[in-house]
């Protein structure tokens, strides 16, 4: 773990607090609550584990199981907003498959987790004439026209409306699509997938756990069984990339945008970069 990644969640936790709590004297004994939780958490663990334990008592001291269901339900809303005007663009292209593969780059950016603030409008129009900064694009719609089974593995909610405009676009049969087993920051859970429409392109999964990422050996069986089968797995957005960046699998395809320079360390990019990587290229 990069020290940087504990200021974060001071971040995130700090403004969890000026949201929810209003008392000072409750925020004050929530944060030594934190900070000790913080000062014995385990940094030989990936990031996502311990950020699946911070959320955790966070939830709890607040007494919210889901603090970020107004924001989600936000962004889904906002995103279905979004999703004739783009599958036009999509269908208007003479690379269908890139301007989708774009679009779902662009909607990694909806993230509360880094940040509270995110320009969807201005991303996807960047995202449209940007060079990718790790490109195995075309390897990866190969590895999608010869693959039997599919996994995808879901980020954010809103996020998922624009995989979904990507799965449609790869027009893959076979497509199980995984979110989170229960709410963690602004992460997609199986109510957000059913709001984005997401059972109409592939079968919908939960991976068990709510941890901000895909950590293998807390998934449930469900989750490893579609995970074992199959012979292509999409994994979207950083933690998802911090659960699985050191299994050393030449079916992970790795989609995302840097948002934070730790993450662009590990992948020798820049924040704010895209990158389409077959993990096994590129950095193990």
């Amino acid at each position: 773990m990069n020290h940087q990644c504990l200021f974060c969640f001071c971040r995130a936790f700090d403004k969890l607090l000026q949201k929810h709590v209003e008392n000072n004297e409750e925020r004050l004994r929530l944060a030594k609550k934190f900070f000790s939780l913080l000062a014995e958490a385990d940094t030989e663990k990936p990031t996502p584990y311990i950020a699946r334990n911070i959320h955790a008592i966070i939830r709890e001291s607040l007494g919210n199981p889901d603090p970020y269901k107004k924001e989600k339900r936000q962004s889904n809303e906002m995103a279905l907003a979004l999703y004739n005007d783009l599958k036009g663009k999509i269908t208007r292209s003479k690379d269908q498959f890139n301007r989708a593969l774009r679009y779902a780059l662009a909607g990694n950016i909806i993230d509360y987790g880094p940040s509270q603030t995110f320009d969807v409008y201005g991303t996807l129009e960047k995202v449209e004439q940007a060079d990718f900064a790790i490109d195995h694009s075309k390897l990866l719609k190969e590895k999608i026209n010869n693959a039997d089974q599919i996994l995808y593995i879901g980020d954010n909610a809103g996020e998922i409306v624009f995989d979904k405009l990507f799965i449609e676009t790869m027009g893959h049969p076979n497509v199980t699509f995984a979110v989170r087993g229960a709410p963690v920051i602004n992460d997609a859970t199986l109510e957000d997938a059913e709001m984005a429409g997401m059972d109409k392109v592939a079968r919908i999964v939960s991976n068990g756990y709510d941890a901000p990422s895909t950590i293998l050996e807390m998934t449930g069986k469900e989750f490893r069984d579609a995970y074992d089968s199959a012979d292509l797995i999409v994994a979207k957005g950083q933690g998802n990339f911090e659960g699985l960046m050191n299994q050393k699998d030449s079916r992970i395809w790795f989609l995302l945008m840097i948002k934070c320079q730790v993450i662009g360390d590990m992948l020798g990019v820049h924040k704010s970069d895209f990158v389409v990587s077959n993990g096994h290229k590129s950095y193990v």
